[in-house]
Parts: C-alpha cells; sequence; structure tokens
C-alpha cells in the first residue's frame, strides 16, 4: 500500500530564482523533506508567502506539499498541490516541478481511491512531459511516469500487472535506472515487493536486499522510504514463515515510520504484526499492538475523511470554474455537485463501516482469546452475599450440596434437556430453595445461567479437543449441549462467550491452520 512513497526521490534538483538566502533556504527545505518534514513545511510556507511568480509558487508550494505526504497527512497535501491551479497559464514554462505535482496528485487521489480523478493528472502529466524539448529530462519523467503507474497498481493489488509495467520500464529505461542510484532503489524495491507477492521469493529477496543497501548508502537518511522498505522486507519474511525476523524487522520499520509521524504507514505496519504475532500464538503482544492499532485506525479514519472531504472540495471547485468559465448552464453545475454530493457520501459511508467491520473483528479475535483461557466460566468464590439476605443453612449440608455439585459438573447430566432446578434438587435430596441459595452465593449465578455456562463449556471443551466437532451444524451442537433449539443455543452462546459459534469455530479453524504450517 505505501509503495507509493517511493516516487519523490529527494534528488530532483527544484530550480530557484531570486537572492543567494532564498537559494540556500530551497535547498535545506530540499533535503528536511523526507527526514525532518516538518522544518521543510516551515521552510515551504515561508518562501511560498514571499514567491514573486507563479513559477517559484509552483516550487514552493511542491516542498510543502511533498512535506505533507511524507507526514502521510494528504488533507493538507492536497490543498498546497492544487493551491497554483489558477494561475498556471501564467507560467513562462512548463516546469518539473508542475509535472511532479500532478504525479503527487494522482498518488494521493489514487490512495483515495478517487480513480476517474487521479487518471485525469496522470493523463495531464504524461501531456505535460511531451512539451519538454530537453530529451534527457523528457526520457527521465517518462520513466518516473510508468514507475507511478506500476506502484499503483500494486497498491490496488494488480501484481501481474505492475509486474507488466516494470518490464516495460526495464526495456526503455534500464541504462538509466542503472545509473541513477535512486530510480535503481525505487524501482528494485517496487519489482521486490511485487515478486513476493507473486511467490518468486528468493528474486524478491535479492531485489528488497539490493535496495536496502542501496538506501544505506544514500548520504541523506529518507525515513518514509526506509520504514516503507522495511514493511515490505517484513512482509517477505511473513511468506517464508520467518515470523521472529518479521518482527524484527517491522519493529524498526516502526521506529522510522515514527519520526516522520506517518500515521497510514504505521497502521499497515502494525497491521503486519498483529498477523505474524497471531501466527506464533503471542498473545501478549498481540494484545499490545492491538490496542495500539486501535488508536491508529481512529486517527486514519478520521484522516481517510478530511482527506476525502478536501479532494471533493477541491475537485468540485475546479470544475466548478471550469464550466463558469465555458459559461455552461446552472443546471449542469447543480448535476455535478449532485453527484459529487453523492460520491461524498457514498466515500464516507465506505470507510465508515469498513473501519467498523475492522473494530468488530479485533474485538472477537480478542474475545476468542479470551475463551482460548476459559477465564469466562470459573466459579467467582471469592465474592459473598450480604447475610440479611441469605437463607441460614446448616454448614454440613451446604458442604454436603457442594461436593454432590462438584461431582454433578465432572458427569454430562447437565446436557439433559429436562434439567431444571427442581430435578436437581431431587437428585441431590435437598429442596430447591437451599440448591438455589449455594449456587447464588458460591458462583454468583442463578440456576438457568449457572446450567448454561455448563453446556456451552462442555460444548467449548468439545470443539476444542475433537476437530469433528468443528464441522456439525450449529443445530447438532446445541443437542449434544442440552438446549432445545438452534436459535436458544445461538443466543445463550452470545450472551455469554460474547461471540457467535459460527464466529467461535471460524477462528479455531484459523488457528489451527497456522499451527500446522508452523509445524511443516
Amino acid at each position: 500500500m505505501f509503495i507509493l512513497s517511493l516516487l519523490f526521490s529527494s534528488d530532483n534538483k527544484l530550480s530557484a530564482q531570486g537572492f543567494s538566502q532564498r537559494e540556500s533556504l530551497l535547498k535545506n527545505a530540499h533535503g528536511f523533506v523526507y527526514n525532518r518534514p516538518d522544518e521543510a513545511i516551515k521552510i515551504g510556507k515561508h518562501l511560498l508567502k514571499n514567491s514573486a511568480s507563479i513559477d517559484d509558487e509552483i516550487v514552493y508550494s511542491l516542498i510543502v506539499a511533498k512535506g505533507y505526504f511524507v507526514k502521510g497527512n494528504y488533507n493538507d497535501a492536497l490543498f498546497y498541490a492544487f493551491q497554483t491551479r489558477k494561475n498556471i497559464n501564467k507560467m513562462s514554462f512548463v516546469s518539473k516541478e508542475l509535472i511532479h505535482l500532478k504525479f503527487l496528485k494522482y498518488n494521493i487521489l489514487k490512495t483515495l481511491k478517487l480513480n476517474s480523478q487521479a487518471d485525469d493528472h496522470y493523463v495531464d502529466a504524461e501531456n505535460l512531459i511531451e512539451t519538454f524539448d530537453d530529451s534527457k529530462e523528457k526520457f527521465l519523467l517518462h520513466c518516473e511516469l510508468l514507475l507511478n503507474k506500476a506502484c499503483v497498481n500494486y497498491r490496488i493489488g494488480n501484481y501481474k500487472q505492475s509486474q507488466k509495467v516494470l518490464i516495460e520500464i526495464d526495456s526503455l529505461y534500464r541504462k538509466t535506472i542503472l545509473e541513477d542510484d535512486w530510480l535503481r532503489q525505487r524501482y528494485n524495491t517496487v519489482l521486490g515487493a511485487v515478486k513476493s507477492e507473486l511467490g518468486e521469493l528468493e528474486t524478491a529477496k535479492m531485489l528488497l536486499d539490493s535496495s536496502y543497501r542501496d538506501l544505506e548508502n544514500m548520504p541523506v537518511p529518507n525515513y518514509l522510504v526506509r520504514s516503507a522498505l522495511l514493511s515490505h522486507m517484513g512482509r517477505w519474511y511473513f511468506l517464508n514463515k520467518n515470523h521472529p525476523e518479521a518482527i524484527t524487522v517491522l519493529l524498526s520499520a516502526i521506529e522510522s515510520a515514527k519520526k516522520i509521524d506517518n500515521v497510514p504507514l504505521l497502521h499497515e505496519i502494525h497491521r503486519q504484526l498483529l498477523a505474524n504475532y497471531l501466527a506464533i500464538n503471542d498473545k501478549e503482544n498481540y494484545k499490545r499492538f492491538n490496542t495500539e492499532i486501535l488508536v491508529l485506525d481512529n486517527r486514519l479514519d478520521l484522516l481517510e475523511q478530511e482527506s476525502v472531504n478536501t479532494a471533493f472540495n477541491l475537485i468540485s471547485k475546479g470544475q466548478e470554474n471550469y464550466f463558469n468559465a465555458q459559461k455552461s448552464k446552472y443546471s449542469h453545475n447543480f448535476y455535478i455537485a449532485l453527484c459529487m454530493s453523492l460520491i461524498f457520501i457514498g466515500a464516507l459511508s465506505f470507510f465508515y463501516f469498513r473501519e467498523r467491520w475492522k473494530k468488530n473483528r479485533l474485538k472477537e479475535i480478542i474475545r476468542y482469546l479470551e475463551i482460548s483461557r476459559n477465564v469466562y466460566n470459573k466459579p467467582k468464590t471469592d465474592k459473598t452475599v450480604a447475610k440479611d439476605k441469605r437463607l441460614t443453612i446448616p454448614k454440613e449440608t451446604e458442604q454436603n450440596i457442594l461436593a454432590k455439585l462438584k461431582r454433578f459438573e465432572q458427569s454430562k447430566k447437565f446436557t439433559s434437556k429436562d434439567m431444571s432446578l427442581a430435578v436437581l434438587a431431587g437428585q441431590f435430596e435437598t429442596n430447591t430453595k437451599y440448591l438455589s441459595e449455594i449456587i447464588n452465593t458460591h458462583y454468583q449465578d442463578n440456576f438457568n445461567t449457572y446450567i448454561n455456562k455448563l453446556r456451552i463449556d462442555y460444548i467449548i471443551e468439545k470443539l476444542k479437543t475433537n476437530p469433528n466437532y468443528m464441522h456439525y451444524k450449529i443445530s447438532y451442537l446445541a443437542e449434544k449441549g442440552g438446549f432445545s433449539s438452534h436459535s436458544s443455543f445461538a443466543t445463550v452462546f452470545k450472551s455469554i462467550a460474547g461471540i457467535t459459534p459460527v464466529t467461535f469455530i471460524e477462528l479455531l479453524k484459523q488457528e489451527k491452520n497456522v499451527k500446522q504450517e508452523n509445524e511443516i
């Protein structure tokens, strides 16, 4: 997902005009983008405030937009990337910075799944590149354009198409890539990530290792590229089932991502960590990082919603200006705005329900881990009931009934559909009041809850110890547990365990598969 972060290399030479002080500030800002983005943003805003021409404005806007992009703040990155469009026609020439702004908008809009709008900027970049007179510059920009395309296809899971584009890059620009350290590093990273997903793990490892060596030899640290590359390497180790090494690499990736506070990247790395901890059944670290990812979920959800809102506002504003310039009819503008609103509402709904599903799923997994430790059905004998509410039961009678309850729990009599308080009291040769009082006092449950917990615990134990039970119908499990119907069993199971029997069985199967894979 975060391979797009490799698209903007820090060796692009931004043109700066004016006094040497301004040139020095611009050089510093450019050097800070990937390791001290906040400093780059401050310098870029200062220069932008005092810009004398549209050409300078584009240069400074790109610095600020890239700084926010490195931080994963797509909302502000879009704002500055779109800021210069009003005066584009006043430019003295088409600059590389203008094309890189197109690249930036293309990648962010693709990340936000605004594909049609993103493709417009890709086409614009392609057309602008054709206006260059310098054949060498045109050559390099075309190479970067195709790298963008490969990255986008990787991000959306179209790995074969991404590989096809990378093969095209290799055939057209192989010499250029070999001679340019940053292009080579970026190309190897993308290709290595694609090869990993296509199962060509040996080749992928060679490419990712080569990319890492190139990165380490760079004169200026690049925390965005480093954390993204380590994330890909962690994915490679996970696919090779080397979970300890994957965890080590991903923890290092987190440290780099924290230096730039990139929330989307941190969220992706944490998601990978959870998968590795689940694979090795490290429940303590799983719960610790699960707590962290819930916080990141909230931050990412807010970021995505703000970014989508900003994107639609900027795009809508641009379309409105265009239609006004063309003197289009009011009704046309109205329908465009209406369509944009519907798309925006649809996008927000998608993000909302996706994040809600993810959070519910995480809660189910946590509940499953708790059930696996049998924490919910332990007798709470440390609690007592107020003396004035208790019946006076002879001590010998109470101990006798408790002993019978323990023997009853070790049997399977509780699975009988006819079991009731009266029936059990008759079997114990006591009265219902005594039996009910003792269950309430020593288990803090009424009789029905006490019996239902025994039944649910019995079924869960069967599911965990007898693999055949995972393939039985829910109605059969209900009958074996002593429940009168499928629905009553499901309702009781959910109320006691916290998750449905179907979800519990699904998670149990997943855990079994992970254990089998680790044993191979």
